[in-house]
């Protein structure tokens, strides 16, 4: 059974960063590409950025040049950088094993760390 547990997330102003990590266990890390995902209030979870086992990112539009993904594999822990963080960053964060394609493999959803962009 996979088991993620988020962390990093927190209150920033407009124009700042937040780096997110990803501690994963339960599963082979090191086989499976990792993802990022987020949920708004009254939106669906959507992928955001992706990762494979060798480094390779993938990110959606909206996060592109802003935030960057990375992994450790000898750690079992996959991070994001977030800069120039937006008001409709607002939302929870979670990581996730997926497939090539994106989409969410292995168990369930971690508890997610919250990410708020006020000023």
């Amino acid at each position: 059974q996979a088991l993620l547990v988020e962390s990093g997330g927190g209150l920033v102003q407009p124009g700042g960063s937040l780096r997110l990590s990803c501690a994963a266990s339960g599963f082979a890390f090191n086989s499976h590409s990792m993802g990022w995902f987020r949920q708004a209030p009254g939106e669906a979870r959507t992928l955001l950025a992706s990762i494979t086992y060798n480094g390779t990112a993938r990110y959606v539009d909206s996060v592109k040049g802003r935030f960057t993904i990375s992994r450790d594999n000898a750690k079992y822990t996959v991070d994001l950088e977030m800069n120039s963080l937006k008001p409709e960053d607002t939302a929870v964060y979670y990581c996730r094993p997926v497939t090539p394609s994106g989409h969410p493999i292995l168990g369930g959803w971690g508890q997610g760390t919250q990410v708020t962009v006020s000023s």
